[in-house]
């Protein structure tokens, strides 16, 4: 999520397949599936795409004969056998480009299911009012919606079992800082700099669109609706995807021309990619003389705490600070609905760790949690996630890829989250990042991404940071950011001292000094020694600075680096920081796909929308109809009500005189996972959505056994065996 190179899409690496699957209960379910063979389908698209060509210039060639012969007056014989001959060649071409078709869609008109599921998604969560464009009466504006009431049920449940999972049971400290951030707090940060996307722009009409998006879109649409590129095209197209996100404004032009892109609304040419900061600036105060932004992620208010929230945790390390709110983010062309908006909520935990020590305590109580993983030296084109156990991710000698414990116990909790929410573990992966992903001073970065028809989205982000955010805020208002560890006896410790000669350095590098301090200041002691060793024996050493994405010259006179001896009583450090950082509306809409199908009506001539939500976040637990309007089940029906009120349940009564079929219906739409139906005095039924099933309880037992399942504390299958049983072919209307 929250990485100072600020590139905020996430890419799809492979394909995605849609299908039609049946239901449990013998319904339809508009899903998809990715395939668990994509270097095999990979291969496949590249040979159909291979012979296709080659097929191509047989058609062509024979063509070219066939005009031949007719230009000559050949034999009618001689002819007709190679206008046969022409369409066999046809015939053959035809059947290539539709098993290519199928390679590429997954052999059920992906493309079509992909855009079918979403519409039927969106319309179902605008016409029930689970979110909808703001400001609706006057057009709306991009990227910017309103949650109505089911939405807000929704994310209040989602971000309730965030505090739980994670506030409660790690023992967290809770902050809530101001949306207006002052510019220093953002200098110091990097964000005022740094955090900005490629940005072009119409050269005739003015119109902005974001680089990455533009190459995205254009390679995409070749792959799964060009047929006649090339094999070797199709595979440079996909590396071009595989990269896009490290792409430099040089690079990303360069792609731009070369394929020819033009604006989408005009086919104006584009100017060449530049940078547009993404956060909103306002004024503090009506001077306006003191800039500030609207905060674009809410960790900056945990860092500048830090001090203080140390002191509240008896000044011991590790201890974790975590946040909710607000975040705001000026996006170039806003779209994907809740995926891509310039207003949103995340959640932020800043764990702050020891660097000399990353262990966990609870490790052990998720490593042996198994599920896909996509490590960088695996992420080349045809490659895709595979199923790894974490412990070993973490602990193994010769397959370690998580660098320590904290970070992958954060990603196993991350884990247990999200398919605690109802997200399917089989469209879930963690990506680890590039190197050339991270910022020059993280350790390690990983992305929780979810699969959704718009392929794969980056929702949490799991990065160890370093302590590069304490010590550039540290820097910056000359307040110590640290911790310390008192020894029993004193230490003579050996210490590594660099030390940049900032004037020096200053005149060699003006506007750039900055960035080569930086990177001379988090050298690690391998590469520092050997720096010196060179320094000595040469006079001046070629250094990269990653910031700069280039090679800098630096001589003797501009750093210092030697090791001193000294007794200490304690040791003073600037804490490193895992920072799991959640994107809630994204999560909330991956979970609406997930958990969307549709199933036919009893006699077949309708179909039904149903969200599969679990009781945990279903925005309505419980809805109470009587079965026909009489006055003695309405009283019951109060009755019932006023009990699951007591019991916090959320629930709706339903005393309209539509069929209890079309109630039920009504219900499943909104994800409501159980129906309390009054048609007795003394008695009532119970039905739980997915499976259709009912049972028959006391009235006085009903809001207990809704109140036992929608907490967790019983499950269906143990009410299914515990009550009688209730037949009605109402409940499958």
């Amino acid at each position: 999520m929250r990485i100072l190179t600020f590139l905020t899409s996430s890419i799809p690496i492979g394909h995605t397949f849609f299908t039609r699957l049946t239901h449990s209960s013998s319904s339809l379910a508009l899903r998809f599936r990715t395939t668990t063979t994509m270097a095999g389908s990979s291969s496949d698209e590249y040979s159909l795409r291979k012979a296709l060509s080659e097929k191509l210039s047989d058609v062509e060639s024979q063509g070219n004969q066939v005009r031949s012969l007719k230009k000559s007056g050949a034999a009618k014989t001689e002819l007709d056998a190679a206008i046969e001959a022409l369409n066999a060649l046809k015939l053959e071409k035809a059947s290539i480009e539709k098993d290519l078709q199928a390679t590429i869609s997954g052999g059920d008109g992906g493309s079509v299911n992909k855009e079918a599921l979403r519409q039927a998604v969106v319309n179902t969560l605008e016409r029930r009012l689970f979110y909808i464009p703001a400001f609706k009466i006057y057009g709306g504006v991009a990227g910017l919606y309103d949650y109505g009431p089911p939405g807000c049920a929704v994310k209040s449940n989602v971000l309730g079992f965030w505090r739980q999972h994670f506030v409660l049971e790690e023992n967290m400290l809770e902050v809530d800082c101001p949306c207006v951030t002052p510019e220093v707090v953002l200098k110091a940060s990097g964000h005022v700099e740094k955090f900005t996307d490629l940005m072009v722009k119409d050269e005739a009409s003015g119109m902005c669109y974001r680089a990455d998006h533009l190459l995205k879109d254009y390679c995409k649409d070749k792959l799964e609706k060009d047929l006649r590129i090339t094999s070797e095209m199709a595979m440079e197209l996909k590396e071009v995807l595989s990269k896009l996100d490290v792409l430099s404004a040089e690079e990303l032009g360069a792609c731009i021309r070369k394929y020819g892109i033009t604006a989408p609304d005009t086919k104006n040419t584009l100017s060449d990619p530049y940078p547009f900061n993404l956060m909103f600036q306002t004024s503090i105060g009506p001077s306006g003389v003191s800039t500030g932004y609207m905060r674009p992620e809410t960790a900056q208010g945990i860092f500048v705490n830090f001090r203080d929230l140390y002191y509240y945790n008896g000044n011991k390390l590790p201890f974790a600070a975590a946040q909710i709110g607000q975040a705001f983010r000026n996006e170039i062309s806003p779209r994907q609905g809740l995926l891509r908006v310039r207003e949103f909520t995340l959640a932020e935990i800043e764990h702050f760790v020891d660097p000399e020590d990353k262990s966990h305590p609870k490790f052990s109580d998720v490593a042996h949690l198994e599920f896909l993983m996509f490590p960088r030296d695996e992420q080349k084109p045809g490659q895709s996630a595979r199923i790894i156990s974490l412990g070993e991710a973490v602990s193994s000698k010769d397959s370690k890829i998580v660098d320590n414990e904290t970070l992958g116990y954060f990603i196993g909790r991350v884990y247990l989250f999200l398919t605690g929410l109802g997200i399917d573990k089989n469209r879930l992966r963690f990506r680890q990042h590039l190197a050339n992903e991270m910022a020059h001073y993280a350790q390690d970065c990983w992305d929780a991404e979810i699969e959704t028809s718009y392929g794969w989205i980056e929702c949490v982000g799991i990065a160890d940071r370093s302590a590069y955010d304490l010590k550039a805020h540290s820097e910056k208002s000359r307040v110590d950011l640290e911790a310390q560890e008192k020894y029993s006896e004193p230490r003579e410790v050996e210490k590594l001292v660099i030390s940049p000669v900032k004037k020096v350095i200053g005149l060699a590098f003006k506007g750039d000094q900055k960035k080569v301090l930086e990177a001379l200041e988090a050298m690690k002691e391998e590469e520092a020694l050997k720096m010196k060793t060179d320094l000595e024996s040469k006079g001046e050493v070629e250094f990269y600075v990653c910031t700069l994405e280039k090679k800098v010259s630096i001589n003797s006179s501009m750093v210092t680096i030697s090791k001193e001896k000294k007794k200490e009583h304690q040791r003073v450090f600037t804490p490193s920081v895992i920072e799991p950082s959640f994107g809630i509306g994204r999560i909330i809409y991956c979970l609406y796909e997930h958990s969307y199908y549709m199933r036919p009506s009893k006699d077949g001539n309708e179909q039904f929308n149903v969200f599969r939500f679990p009781p945990l976040v279903a925005p309505i637990k419980c809805t109470v109809f009587p079965l026909v309007q009489k006055q003695e089940y309405e009283e019951v029906s109060k009755v019932i009500s006023k009990s699951l009120t007591a019991s916090g349940i959320s629930h709706k009564i339903d005393i309209t005189g539509t069929s209890i079929g079309k109630r039920y219906a009504r219900t499943d739409e909104l994800g409501v996972p159980f129906a309390i139906t009054v048609d007795s005095t003394s008695s009532v039924t119970i039905r739980e959505r997915d499976s259709k099933d009912q049972i028959r309880v006391d009235v006085s037992a009903a809001a207990s056994v809704v109140k036992d399942i929608a907490e967790g504390v019983r499950t269906w299958a143990d009410v299914w065996s515990a009550f009688p049983h209730h037949s009605s072919g109402s409940a499958d209307e």
